[in-house]
C-alpha cells in the first residue's frame, strides 16, 4: 500500500473517531439542557447532571453513594442546618427533597430515546470544591 493510501485511511479513522467523540459531546450536552429546562431539578441548589453517555447508560452525578451519607451533602447545600439534631425533621425532609430531585432528574434522562439506565456516580469533584470553598472562607 502506498504512502499516500496509508495516510487517507489513517486520516478518514482519525475524522471519524473525532467525528465520534463531537457526538457524544454533543449528546450530553443536550441531556444536560433538558435536565436544566426542567424548573424542579433546576432549582435546586445541587446541579444534577449528566457525566458521559456509555451505550445506552447514562451516567450520572450524585452527591450520595454507600460510603458517603447525604447529609454530608446536605451540610454543605444547607449549612443552617448544620446546628440542628440528627433526628430533626427538617433533616428528614431535604433528605427526601433531595432524593425525590435526583429521582425525577433520573426519570427525565430515561424518558429520552435510546438511553435505557441511569447509573449514579459520586461527584467527588464537587465535594472537592466544597472544601475548599470552605477552607477559603474560614481564612478569611
Amino acid at each position: 500500500m502506498s504512502d499516500r493510501k496509508q495516510f487517507l485511511i489513517v486520516m478518514l479513522v482519525a475524522a471519524l473517531f473525532v467525528g465520534w467523540l463531537g457526538w457524544r459531546g454533543f449528546e450530553v450536552i443536550s441531556l444536560n439542557q433538558r435536565l436544566q429546562s426542567d424548573e424542579v431539578v433546576a432549582s435546586y441548589p445541587y446541579l444534577h447532571r449528566v457525566l458521559r453517555v456509555d451505550g445506552d447508560t447514562a451516567v450520572m452525578s450524585s452527591l450520595r453513594s454507600r460510603e458517603t451519607p447525604t447529609r454530608e451533602a446536605l451540610k454543605i447545600i444547607f449549612p443552617s442546618m448544620s446546628s440542628l439534631s440528627e433526628n430533626h425533621r427538617d433533616w428528614q425532609r431535604a433528605e427526601r427533597e433531595f432524593a425525590r430531585v435526583q429521582a425525577k432528574a433520573g426519570d427525565i434522562i430515561l424518558d429520552v430515546p435510546g438511553i435505557a439506565r441511569v447509573r449514579w456516580e459520586l461527584d467527588e469533584n464537587w465535594y472537592h470544591l466544597s472544601a475548599m470553598r470552605s477552607e477559603s472562607l474560614t481564612r478569611r
